[in-house]
């Protein structure tokens, strides 16, 4: 029994039932004020902002869909030492933690990346009015049609067996390719951080912490790699393990060869982490590390 197929059925059973409200509807979104026109962005942060409770709200401006982002508290560094002593252990650069510090300075960063990589043609979010403690962002619909997470594409595909699951899988390959080909990076890579825009174009969201701050160009464009792969490796792994390398390795032959040689020292670094436990009872995360470990392995090492 295919376990990707029941979950994907289990998920369209739910939404189906639910008769889910559009995030427009969902509690946190306030109506745009009559005094306020369409297209005043900045005022419309200004008078929004504080009624908002929720971190991130979609809302309505005039006939537009727009996002709104609100500083949140400050997170601490400790979340971070974790993964610095994994990175350490493993001497693995690409793993060192990228602090994100929460609060205005992830406002900042986020509209400053957002900026940066709509300036070399990456499809991301378009920063419509900043303040110290806000950002308004669009909608990647268009035309009323809302965009995709590649997550949720990813589950349906698996469903319809390998040929479809790899298909989805690659438009995400070939989308985090484009960005590195312009000489650019993500920040958080993950297939959940990927939108499926109804012109069938890719764009990316989620850029509260700079990769680049840190990290080399190498390095974030690995990072960008592991990441999407992390997020992916439990359904590739379970349907098409053999054909996925194909992709894989089809994909990266455009990379720089630095970004191919950090991948490839990744795959010996991590090759014990095949064998990590396998039952659900260790949990998703070991699950999904376990995956990526033996993928790259069997994509990258001699056996």
């Amino acid at each position: 029994m295919n376990p990707l197929k029941n979950r994907s059925a289990r998920m369209q059973a739910r939404r189906s039932a639910a008769s889910a409200p559009s995030p427009l509807a969902a509690p946190g979104a306030v109506p745009m004020p009559p005094t306020l026109a369409p297209g005043d962005y900045a005022a419309f942060l200004r008078s929004t902002l504080p009624q908002q409770t929720r971190g991130v709200a979609s809302h309505r401006l005039g006939g537009e869909r727009v996002w709104l982002k609100r500083a949140g508290p400050r997170h601490s560094l400790f979340r971070y030492r974790l993964l610095a002593l994994l990175s350490r252990a493993f001497r693995l650069d690409v793993l060192t933690p990228v602090p994100n510090l929460g609060g205005e300075a992830a406002i900042g960063t986020e509209a400053q990346r957002l900026r940066s990589l709509a300036e070399v043609g990456v499809r991301v979010p378009r920063v419509l009015a900043q303040q110290a403690d806000g950002l308004l962002i669009s909608d990647m619909g268009q035309g009323g049609r809302a965009a995709v997470v590649l997550n949720e594409r990813l589950d349906h595909a698996a469903a319809s067996g390998p040929a479809a699951l790899l298909a989805v899988w690659r438009e995400g390959l070939d989308a985090i390719a484009a960005v590195h080909a312009r000489g650019a990076y993500l920040s958080q890579a993950f297939s959940r951080n990927l939108m499926h825009c109804p012109d069938g174009s890719i764009g990316f969201i989620d850029f509260e912490d700079d990769p680049g701050a840190t990290l080399t160009l190498a390095e974030c464009q690995t990072r960008d790699w592991l990441s999407y792969l992390h997020s992916t490796a439990l359904q590739v792994h379970a349907l098409a393990p053999r054909a996925g390398a194909e992709h894989w390795h089809a994909v990266l032959a455009g990379a720089d060869a630095s970004v191919r040689e950090r991948i490839a020292h990744a795959a010996q670094r991590m090759r014990w982490l095949r064998h990590l436990p396998k039952g659900r009872r260790w949990g998703r995360d070991t699950q999904r590390v376990r995956a990526v470990a033996r993928l790259l392995a069997q994509w990258h090492l001699a056996p």
